[in-house]
């Protein structure tokens, strides 16, 4: 216990199976803590491990221990939320030998504008590269991009990453710190994404709201399957039995699968296959209860 309290100021990097991580994202670049090598990490997490909360409708919990999240996301080529995408991606910029801190975030989804407070449950990464004063962004836990760092300063304005448009303000919170907006340009056109702020946070921390999203009746990912699938021009949505395809050029087009429909999309789309077991489970809809 003492030794688990000791290191939760530590992303756990000498743990991580570095091998086996980046021949899961397809990388085999330098092994050199650059920028350069920071986007290319992004791109590969972002574009290859999709969002999902499967294992929260399927009766099960979401550990955040690493052994247990290498075991998903890596050897058994699953996905995940973001404390689970963020626990692993941290490790290895660590082991890579970034600076790396916690942040979290408030998901708004233009709920802003209303003044409405929404939990702080969204996990990202503040990162350095060592020699490099810039300050960078990582979130690669949302499923819907960015598919790079993007620069943690103001006046940023209107920028692009890849394809897709974003926006990021500095705005002051309630006691006049530091308070970051990021918007994102989609088919609803420039919504408020989530805000965040630059305090610290650690895994314990990570605990904390990992429990609450997987496990209150007041979380989204309680009541019914969501996943999404980010890549360079193309984003898939699947929302219950809604599956949506968006483009970076604000187009998109949705359609209501029938259960039977869900193995294949997981397969095809998003890259998921699941046992025989939790297949008959998910097709047999056990989030609907009417």
């Amino acid at each position: 216990m003492t030794d688990a309290v000791h290191r939760d100021d530590h992303w756990l990097g000498e743990d991580i199976d570095l091998d086996a991580y980046l021949s899961r994202i397809g990388y085999d670049g330098p092994r050199t803590a650059t920028v350069d090598t920071l986007h290319a990490l992004v791109r590969g997490h972002t574009t290859v491990i999709p969002f999902e909360n499967l294992e929260i409708i399927l009766g099960r919990g979401v550990p955040l221990e690493l052994a247990a999240l290498q075991d998903k996301l890596i050897r058994q080529r699953r996905g995940g939320y973001c404390f689970e995408n963020v626990g692993v991606f941290a490790a290895v910029l660590e082991r890579f030998g970034f600076g790396v801190i916690g942040l979290s975030g408030r998901v708004t989804y233009g709920a802003l504008a209303a003044g409405a407070i929404r939990p702080a449950t969204h996990a990202l990464l503040r990162v350095t590269a060592p020699g490099d004063d810039r300050v960078w962004i990582c979130d690669v836990g949302f499923g819907f991009g960015p598919i790079a760092p993007f620069e943690l300063v103001d006046g940023h304005g209107e920028f692009s990453l890849g394809e897709w448009r974003y926006r990021l303000e500095r705005r002051a919170d309630a006691l006049d710190g530091d308070l970051w907006v990021l918007f994102q340009h989609s088919h609803e056109g420039w919504i408020d994404r989530y805000t965040f702020t630059e305090s610290p946070q650690y895994r314990i921390d990570y605990a904390v709201g990992n429990h609450f999203v997987s496990t209150s009746p007041r979380s989204p990912f309680t009541t019914r399957p969501f996943l999404q699938r980010f890549g360079p021009d193309v984003h898939h949505v699947l929302d219950d039995l809604t599956l949506t395809t968006e483009h970076p050029d604000g187009t998109a087009q949705s359609r209501v699968l029938e259960p039977g429909e869900l193995p294949k999309i997981l397969t095809e789309i998003f890259d998921i296959d699941l046992d025989e077991a939790d297949t008959a489970a998910l097709v047999a809809t056990p989030w609907r209860t009417s």
